[in-house]
């Protein structure tokens, strides 16, 4: 993999907690091992402080697919991933073509329009873009969350090579929580604040498995301990509002990977840490990847972030993802109008003194899109051509993008 640029330096954290302590227990020597992160030579700086290195994992987009088999939830079918024969590689999860739409009475709000990609075994995919784009709609739209007056209009989600997308309400109960999890971004969404700790992970691991309290328990004690959090017996007997925003989000986490799960979808779960603790919690999220197999998909409207995190990453603009390829490729060399702003924005591409640059404009509304590509009123390379709809190609291997005018080598270096 190509290094990683340097005008993102300083701009994302890459951790290396000390295994034995947590947020909020010897913090001098925690901050002290944040790192800068080397991934195959792509290299990132952290804000706060420098360190030693912090081991990465390693991409496998190698899942092994399912002989034919009943539908899930019909009689004689196994969940996605249960008992099931290998018999070749095929993602953990593609989405193909996905169009979530709210039926409002201004109008249809194309949420999610079109969207198609796949993440596999044990990768992380970095889905990006500003707040409004439709990122944590197509997060939803997954694990069967969107209520009215919102529905999935057309599309595929098939997960372990069963298509998801219409699943019943028992079938998908099933599937959430055990096969695929979810990391909020405010973790009291996850967290009763009425429950202890103990009470709330064994629920979780008893609702999709049948185990007594005791070996629940022991599970939940595992988990908190391998998401770093110091004590673990005395922090099961413990209420949310008894910990810290960084440790609610490691419990999040905890709870997240508690039954193994094949995906985990992460909706900014880091944006109202600070630095320091989401330093952290990339550090542990990419670990236990690496070493479960976990497939995720990580949302966030960072670059910085997902530049030291993710294997993959896609762009969403309005609804649409409008370029995807390798985190390395598409940071060093990204070919589409807004990619390329949203990286020019970074403040270290500035020299001192000088304006930020910024993106002009707003996100279009979804409910009024503009003629044509979305973008259009925003970019500099606009021209009649960009009235009418940009289709997806590949110029790459690798590499799929939606626009007439991509930025090529020479004004990406720029």
């Amino acid at each position: 993999m190509s290094a990683h640029p340097e005008h993102l330096r300083g701009s994302a954290p890459s951790p290396r907690p000390s295994p034995h302590r947590g947020e909020g227990e010897g913090g001098a020597e925690e901050t002290a091992n944040l790192a800068t992160t080397h991934r195959e030579g792509r290299q990132v700086g952290s804000q706060a402080t420098a360190g030693s290195t912090a081991p990465q994992h390693e991409a496998g987009p190698r899942v092994a697919a399912h002989s034919a088999s009943p539908r899930w939830g019909e009689a004689g079918a196994s969940a996605p991933g249960e008992g099931a024969a290998s018999v070749a590689s095929a993602p953990t999860l593609e989405v193909d073509d996905l169009k979530t739409h709210f039926f409002t009475k201004g109008g249809v709000v194309k949420a999610v329009d079109g969207v198609s990609f796949s993440v596999s075994r044990g990768e992380v995919l970095g889905l990006v873009g500003e707040s409004g784009c439709g990122k944590s709609i197509t997060g939803f739209s997954i694990l069967g969350l969107i209520d009215p007056p919102g529905r999935i209009v057309s599309g595929a989600i098939r997960f372990k090579g069963q298509d998801i997308a219409n699943f019943g309400d028992e079938a998908a109960r099933r599937l959430r929580g055990n096969r695929i999890a979810m990391i909020f971004q405010d973790p009291m969404m996850t967290l009763n604040p009425v429950l202890r700790i103990d009470t709330q992970m064994i629920e979780a691991v008893r609702a999709h498995r049948k185990v007594d309290h005791a070996t629940a328990l022991e599970d939940a004690r595992k988990a908190l301990a391998q998401v770093g959090i110091p004590a673990p017996e005395r922090r099961l007997k413990a209420y949310p509002h008894e910990l810290s925003g960084g440790m609610r989000q490691r419990v999040a986490i905890a709870i997240a990977f508690i039954n193994k799960p094949d995906l985990i979808i992460a909706d900014e779960p880091t944006t109202a840490l600070d630095v320091t603790i989401q330093a952290q919690i990339l550090y542990v999220a990419q670990r236990l990847c690496r070493e479960s197999g976990t497939a995720m998909i990580w949302i966030t409207h960072d670059l910085a972030v997902v530049s030291a995190l993710a294997d993959r990453i896609a762009v969403m603009y309005a609804g649409r993802i409008v370029e995807q390829g390798p985190a390395a490729d598409i940071i060093d060399r990204p070919m589409h109008p807004y990619t390329h702003g949203l990286i020019g924005s970074v403040p270290s591409q500035n020299a001192r003194g000088q304006r930020l640059v910024q993106i002009p404009g707003m996100t279009p509304s979804l409910l009024n899109l503009p003629v044509g590509c979305a973008f259009r009123t925003r970019c500099p390379r606009a021209d009649a051509t960009c009235h009418d709809d940009p289709p997806l190609t590949a110029p790459h291997p690798d590499r799929t993008l939606r626009c007439f005018h991509p930025v090529n080598a020479g004004d990406a270096a720029a």
